[in-house]
């Protein structure tokens, strides 16, 4: 399943992205983009706004909240979404590709020294050429998900 969050909703749509889920940041005023959009990438659009979640022809989910959590777990909830631990940080939070290996060499300069030293396994964002590692952040996933699922 893939998505397309509204503007609103940048927090909730880095966190789909974490979970390793497609979703898109439309960053536009144009309802009639937003559709045409979500309709040609088969995308669930993600919004705040009323008005929009009552139309019909399209996948829409009005999400209520303003905090993140709640908007995480009613996304969750609402699509009956269950987060695949292998799926997690697999694609960049900031553009949403999907991230690839490198070697450990290719990180250097890239990361902080200590990370560098620490760690074994990097991957990159083709796009943005981003580089990330398997860090403290991964627990606190975990823990922030199993606080939202009890």
């Amino acid at each position: 399943m893939k998505f397309l969050a509204t503007t609103e909703l940048g927090r909730l749509c880095k966190w789909l992205r974490i979970l390793g889920y497609d979703c898109g940041y439309f960053t536009e005023d144009s309802l009639v983009s937003l559709t045409i959009k979500s309709l040609q990438e088969d995308r669930v659009i993600l919004t705040r706004n009323v008005r929009l979640s009552a139309r019909a022809g399209y996948k829409v989910v009005h999400i209520k909240s303003d905090f993140v959590k709640e908007q995480l777990k009613q996304a969750l909830d609402d699509l009956k979404l269950e987060p695949d631990k292998e799926a997690m940080f697999t694609r960049c939070t900031v553009c949403n590709l999907l991230l690839g290996p490198i070697e450990k060499k290719e990180a250097k300069g890239k990361v902080p020294e200590y990370v560098y030293e620490t760690n074994e396994d990097f991957v990159k964002c083709p796009g943005c050429r981003r580089t990330y590692w398997h860090g403290t952040h991964w627990g606190n996933v975990r823990e922030y998900l199993d606080g939202i699922r009890s």
